[in-house]
């Protein structure tokens, strides 16, 4: 009974917090794009004792789908996570194959989400579509396809992405109109280059938060990132909480009022 009663005082301190961080976070202005390195799926795994690797990504999905709802809640309107490297393509072929399997699952069914379609939020994939399985693509476009006319919100997946690539694509694709005498070397700015990235549309993230304790930002979003405000948090992405976000959205506004912004 004891152990009952001091869980039930823990958790009513903890919702009393969080609370009080939703509502300081409300009352000033919120990132209006915020970026995510979701790391340490494998080593939550490790560390709670679940049986394999694919357990903990499972985890992760469950995760990206309570970090949406929580930027709906403050008002954020693009949200951009980094969910597969190309780098990633070197573990073990079985975890590959099951994180292709969730890909795929996963893919057709924030095609069908109410929530998505309620909030008119747009689905996004960007990176190397060349190495994804048939199975992955047609989910991709299953649910870029259903939301493709959708203006509210932005939901941004890098799959198979490397930022070094994405900026050596760009460089080719601009060269390709330079040897065909579309541009002239004067028109080549920073705007007209972060058109030819994959999120040429998509304006550059305010905020970058990683989990895991890591503190670099592992190839993800290189010339984007040029002026975002860099968050890391010392926790698996599994197990990342709402006041976890919610600090780390308060400690922009923070940032931003010291910057005079």
């Amino acid at each position: 009974m004891p152990t009952d009663i001091s869980k039930l005082i823990s958790d009513a301190a903890y919702n009393a917090y969080e609370r009080r961080l939703l509502a300081q976070v409300r009352a000033a202005a919120v990132p209006h794009h915020v970026a995510i390195i979701m790391d340490g799926n494998r080593r939550f795994a490790r560390e709670v004792g679940l049986g394999n690797p694919a357990e903990g990504h499972v985890k992760g999905k469950d995760k990206l789908e309570e970090v949406l709802q929580w930027c709906l809640d403050v008002g954020v309107k693009i949200l951009t996570v980094y969910a597969f490297s190309t780098e990633n393509l070197t573990r073990p072929t079985e975890e590959v194959k099951e994180l292709m399997r969730l890909f795929a699952e996963n893919f057709r069914r924030v095609g069908d989400d109410e929530r998505v379609h309620k909030n008119r939020i747009k689905i996004q994939v960007f990176g190397d579509r060349d190495l994804l399985p048939a199975n992955v693509l047609g989910a991709i476009e299953y649910a870029e396809g259903r939301t493709r006319e959708y203006d509210q919100y932005r939901f941004n997946i890098a799959v198979a992405y490397g930022g070094r690539e994405e900026i050596l694509d760009a460089i080719r694709d601009v060269v390709r109109e330079a040897q065909a005498g579309n541009i002239e070397p004067d028109q080549i700015d920073e705007k007209f280059f972060s058109k030819r990235l994959y999120t040429g549309d998509v304006p550059d993230p305010d905020l970058v938060l990683r989990t895991s304790g890591e503190e670099r930002i592992s190839n993800f979003l290189l010339w984007q990132l040029a002026y975002a405000e860099l968050y890391f948090v010392d926790v698996y992405w599994p197990g990342f909480r709402k006041i976890d976000f919610l600090r780390a959205i308060r400690s922009y506004q923070q940032r931003q009022r010291r910057y005079g912004g």
